[in-house]
């Protein structure tokens, strides 16, 4: 696997090293130290770790049967995913959203 980049726009476009497309969004959060909203324990129960897509959708793994879920119920929209479900296999830029985003955490735009 190439080097993959996550970018993380709204939090200074800090940038995160992708090593294995196995492993979830959420792990390589974890891994670089960035606190993640998550209510269910990576179970994908919930949308509280879901991300907007800004650029480089093409390059997460398909939709899970837990994204598609909450698309259907209106809860995901269709430029967001859940961390802990989509794994990337090149390179992504993403954001938090509004919505989503933790209190103690300063964001830029």
């Amino acid at each position: 696997m190439e080097k993959v980049k996550l970018v993380i726009q709204n939090l200074n476009r800090q940038e995160i090293a992708i090593e294995n497309e196995e492993k979830t969004i959420i792990f390589y959060l974890g891994e670089a130290g960035i606190d993640w909203m998550q209510s269910c324990g990576q179970k994908g129960r919930c949308t509280t770790c879901a991300f907007e897509v800004i650029d480089g959708a093409e390059n997460l793994s398909q939709l899970t049967e837990a994204e598609e879920k909450f698309r259907t119920l209106g809860r995901l929209r269709t430029n967001e995913r859940l961390a802990c479900q989509a794994k990337a296999k090149g390179n992504i830029v993403i954001s938090v959203p509004e919505s989503l985003k933790l209190p103690h955490i300063k964001y830029s735009k």
